[in-house]
């Protein structure tokens, strides 16, 4: 095998190992969720069948789901630009003391959630705040570090030049932000907002506490069930699920940065 024969299959080769690196975990709680008994030692499920996908949509499974799915894309919409226009700001200069607002920005990300919540979960109930509200802010704000980082680095890079030239051309500011702006930072924008997804997807302790039990996402449910006995097929189905929205989101954007990179 030659030198180029080589340089095309190590990628290859790499890619696969990657994808057996991410997947072969997986294996175990695929099996789990479609079996009935799975007793050890056996090396496979002793009896195949559903029932752990029955008792998950009894316990209100799609209703958690929906829930997650609303809350995420929810701080997700609101954390994206907010870290775009912080992101801009910094880069540009158009803030004093910009080490101190980057130092507040990035402050979420060094505070303990649990620390922060409990803290904010009195004040929360003395202001009367909605819960679901409430629990939105603060999951925004904790996905604020990630979207402003990665919006940080995308203007860094950024060439200003497209925009003086359309500017010199006639373009109003609203034109230059639908034509140049968004399409050129699409992919950063959109690894932005797959961050604050999976910051409001996968969190615990903020949606336990601020929403006091009674917003039920998939995160408390799985760990409801795991905290007792003889429900890991309800376990392995609730993972499951929680897993294929940002699987879906991470193949979207890997399919969006081909588009781009072509």
């Amino acid at each position: 095998m030659n030198k180029a024969e080589v340089n095309k299959v190590l990628p290859v080769f790499g890619r696969a190992v990657l994808v057996l690196w991410f997947l072969l975990p997986l294996v175990p709680i695929v099996l789990w969720a479609m079996s009935n008994r799975w007793s050890f030692p056996g090396t496979l499920p002793q009896e195949w069948g559903l029932g752990g996908v029955r008792s998950a949509l009894a316990a209100g499974g799609v209703d958690a789901f929906v829930r997650s799915t609303s809350l995420a894309l929810a701080v997700a919409a609101i954390a994206t630009p907010l870290g775009a226009m912080a992101a801009r700001s910094l880069v540009r200069g158009d803030v004093h003391i910009p080490g101190v607002i980057a130092g507040l920005l990035f402050a979420p990300i060094a505070l303990p959630p649990f620390a922060v919540a409990l803290g904010l979960d009195v004040l929360v109930l003395r202001s009367r705040i909605p819960s679901t509200i409430a629990v939105i802010a603060l999951l925004t704000v904790a996905a604020i570090p990630y979207t402003t980082y990665l919006m940080r680095v995308a203007f860094g890079a950024y060439d200003i030049g497209y925009e003086e030239e359309a500017r010199a051309l006639g373009a109003s500011t609203a034109m230059i932000v639908r034509r140049i702006r968004i399409p050129l930072l699409a992919p950063a924008l959109a690894g932005a907002a797959l961050l604050a997804f999976l910051v409001a997807w996968s969190d615990y302790v903020i949606t336990l506490l601020i929403g006091g039990g009674r917003l039920v996402t998939v995160p408390i449910l799985v760990a409801s069930f795991a905290s007792g006995t003889g429900n890991d097929a309800v376990v392995a189905v609730l993972s499951v699920a929680a897993i294929v929205p940002p699987l879906l989101l991470v193949i979207m954007l890997a399919r969006l940065r081909g588009r781009v990179g072509r």
